[in-house]
Order: C-alpha cells, then structure tokens, then sequence
C-alpha cells in the first residue's frame, strides 16, 4: 500500500523542517514539530490495537493541532472521519455507530487518543489505504459516507497543484471548515509544497480582512456566501480598502456553491488586483472539476469554465448525451472519484452511469467547450407544467443593482404543484422597491419564471459548511420565521 498522503506530508517536513507549517489558535507549529507530534498519534493508536484501514473518528474546529492529528492517523495506517467539534452529541454519535469506529482523536488542548468501543470494526475492502470519509451535508436524507482514497487524492492534488501553482513561503488562509473537502485540499496542497497555513475556527469578517493585512496572506480559499456577508456590512469598506492597499492576496479560490455573475462582477471590481478563480467540484469527484478562470469569466460570466486535466464531461438526459446547448445533468469521468459511499452498496452504483458520476447539476455546453450550469435536478420548480431552474431567476435578479443574492425554492401548492418563493438580499445602503424589481423581470423571463412570493432577509441562509442553503429556506417559510412582501402585482395566474 502506498500510503500517498502520509508520505508526501513526510517528505514535506524534511525538506522544509524549521519553517512555520502551521498557525492558529495562539500557537505556531514548525514542519519538524509537525511531524514530531503526529509520529506521537501514531505511536497512541498503534499501542491501542489499530488496525490497517480502521477508522478513526477525528475531532476538528480548523486547530493547528487537527492536522496534526489527522497525518497522525494516516501514519498509523487508519482512515480519518473529521467530525467537528460542534456537532450535536446525538449527530456526532450516529456517525460513530456507522463508521463502526473503536478510536475517537481529540485535539483541544494536545493530541489524545480515546478508545470508544471494544469491538473491532469489520474489515471494509472500500477501506483499503483510504485517507478519510466526508459525510455529506444530508439535506435530503441521512448524510452518505463518501471514501476517498491516499493514492486517488494525492494525484488530485497534483493535479490542482499544475492550475493553480502552489509554491514554499506562500501563505494561505484557512476559513473552510476541515470536515469540507475545499477546506481540506486547500490545507494539504499549502503544505505539501512548503507554505504556511494560517487557520481561523470561523469566518469572522472585520478578523479576516485584519489577518489578510497582519500576515501578508497571497492565497485564500472562499465559499461565495462568505463574500456576501463581506460586502453587505459598510462598516468593512475601510478593512477592504486596506487589504486591497497591502497588495499581497494573489489568488482567491471561491467554490462550493453558484458564484454568480452579480457577486463575481462585485469582487473582481473590488479586489482588482487579485485573481479570482471559480471552482467546481464534488466531495464525490475529489472537487475540482472545473476552473473558470479570468480569461473564460471575460468572455462568458457565470459559466463554471473548463474541465482540469484528465476530466472528462458530458451533458445528458435520460443518461444519453444531450445537444451543444440543451440543458441537462452534468455527468463526470474521472481518475480520483471517490471509492464508493461507505456500507452502501446500491446508492454507489446508483450514483454513477457506467463511468459517469452523476452530478444532480443541470448544466449547458456554451462557446463549444465552457460549461454553464443551470440548477440543480432535484431542485427545479414544477410550476404549472412548466420547469423552471432557480439559478435561472436567482441570476436576472442579481442583475438588479440593488440584489445582492438571491435564492429561488419550489414550495407545494394544490393548484400549481409548487409556486416560486424568492428570498432577496438587498445591497447595503439601498432599499428594494419590489414593484421596480417586478418590472426589471419582465424585461428578463418569461411570466411563468416570475416569483409568487418574495421574502427579505439581510443574508442568504446556510448550512453548516457555510454554504448558501434551499432546505433551511424552505423551513424558515414552512415555519414563517420570514416575513411574506406581497408583491406590486397580483399574485401570478397558472
């Protein structure tokens, strides 16, 4: 077994040994006591009885130390399950029932190893020199354990490495959870190649514009609902103002949800100096599918760019490849897809067609090789017959100078079969007059496209990895934590 990950990590410790790996929570860690403190996990769990390929549940809260704890584990030949440290006991015990795990590492205060069972785990193939499973989010069901392995992550990160050119001395800041694969690719590449990883517990904004400054950060990783809440407070526009002064921040990576072109257009104009780059990917796929890059955003904003190397792509309906500009589900082929869904045998077969992972995303093919997408599949509106995207709705609106996000969901109605429910943000300082945002639309889409309801809120729900979320939306209204505004308008006719 080749144990990629650990070994690289290794490698990268020597080579780089007295310079600053790690920085966060009052402490800073040098690649040599990185590797001195994980060789110190490895020793606990070997003592303790583990097993080749055995998982092992680990605590997180983006601490210097869970990385520690995590190359810990991966020398001890287990397979990590970063579980963070918030999450609710009786959550955070059901993933410990399924991954069946006998050992639970915490690293609060110093690396610590608990036994939590007596009985071994079952030997898993799927397990075989896997790094770590990712539990997905679950919005729609019990979340699935998505296994990834060294050897197939490794290369991934290769991979990214030849786009994006990480280099020794480059400093990244970490405001992505670690139990999110952005969050975790992001760290990994930074220290593979030599650089200093500077992590935060959260995104706190007025923090991450003083750290961006204080520590000449040139690299960090975004999901686009952090953005938002960046732009939405005037109190920042002087924090801003600074970080665009220092001249440092060289590249921000923004991926995990829509980016759209309103939020794209208001950071490139307000960061000009840095280069943006719009990432999609899946947990599923090792993330990174796709890059859109300055040049292709120029060209055709919104669109989520070019495949990475090695990835191939098609558009298909009913598993069948669609036409140059039909819209359809997303389907990728890929070397570093994940090994399967853990003790699911029937969802991993479900979630591929033959070689092709099936995305859930409705995309389109623009300017014969850029990729556009469109909405997710489980997420378009039935409304009256007709089917309509949220992403499409989402981006006319955010073409209003006063929107700055908005999120579309389908809410059941008897005589539709769902009516369209639209939350908007309004930019700081303005106030949304709903009637010109009524008649900006008509300009836009078609009638049956127009919301029935509009909601108000100073920022787009999340979930917990922080990305903008349509299962919380549709609990606030089920729920009327959000106030209805009725419309200029009457209500929309079937």
């Amino acid at each position: 077994m080749t144990r990629a990950l650990s070994s690289a990590l290794l490698r990268a410790c020597a080579l780089h040994g007295p310079s600053i790996a790690l920085s966060g929570s009052g402490q800073s860690i040098t690649f040599d006591a990185f590797a001195d403190a994980a060789r110190s996990v490895e020793r606990a769990l070997r003592s303790g009885g583990l097993r080749p390929d055995e998982p092992v549940v680990l605590d997180v809260s983006n601490d210097p130390r869970d990385l520690v704890a995590l190359l810990g584990i991966w020398l001890a030949d287990g397979v990590a399950i970063p579980v963070h440290r918030n999450t609710p006991a009786a959550i955070s015990q059901r993933l410990i029932d399924r991954t069946q795990a006998r050992f639970r590492v915490q690293a609060a205060e110093s690396p610590s190893v608990l036994k939590i069972a007596v009985e071994a785990p079952p030997i898993r193939p799927l397990l075989e020199d896997a790094a770590f499973v990712i539990f997905t989010s679950g919005s729609t069901g019990e979340p699935k354990g998505v296994v990834m392995g060294q050897q197939a992550f490794h290369d991934k990160l290769q991979q990214i490495d030849g786009l994006l050119d990480f280099g020794p001395g480059e400093r990244t800041l970490l405001v992505l959870n670690i139990t999110f694969s952005f969050g975790l690719w992001v760290s990994l590449l930074t220290l593979l190649r030599g650089g200093t990883l500077f992590m935060h517990e959260k995104f706190d904004p007025r923090a991450f514009c003083n750290t961006l400054v204080d520590q000449r950060i040139t690299r960090v990783g975004m999901v686009p609902t952090m953005m938002r809440v960046l732009f939405a407070d005037p109190a920042l526009a002087s924090p801003i103002d600074r970080v665009v002064a220092c001249g440092c921040l060289a590249q921000i990576l923004i991926g995990g949800e829509s980016l759209g072109r309103s939020l794209a257009d208001t950071i490139r104009a307000r960061f000009e100096t840095t280069r943006l780059v719009d990432i999609y990917g899946l947990t599923e796929t090792a993330t990174c599918d796709f890059f859109a890059f300055p040049a292709d955003y120029a060209a055709h904003p919104g669109c989520i760019g070019r495949p990475a190397p090695g990835i191939a792509y098609r558009i298909a309906n009913d598993d069948r490849a669609a036409t140059d500009g039909d819209v359809g589900e997303l389907q990728i082929a890929t070397p570093y897809a994940m090994r399967g869904y853990l003790d699911a045998p029937d969802l991993t077969a479900g979630a591929f067609s033959g070689r092709w992972f099936r995305t859930g995303d409705l995309a389109r093919v623009v300017d014969g090789g850029l990729v556009e997408l469109m909405g997710r599949r489980k997420e378009v509106i039935s409304r009256g017959g007709n089917k309509v995207t949220p992403v499409e709705i989402e981006q006319a609106l955010c073409a209003h100078p006063d929107v700055a996000a908005a999120m579309a969901v389908g809410v059941v109605d008897p005589l539709l079969g769902e009516r369209i429910h639209m939350l908007l943000v309004p930019r700081s300082g303005t106030t949304l007059d709903l009637a010109a945002i009524q008649d900006f639309l008509a300009t836009r889409l078609e009638r049956y496209k127009h919301p029935d309801r509009y909601y108000l809120a100073d920022a787009l729900p999340t979930g917990r990895t922080g990305k903008a979320d349509r299962g919380q939306l549709r609990t606030m209204i089920a729920d009327r934590l959000v106030a209805p505004l009725e419309p200029r308008h009457s209500e929309s006719t079937p």
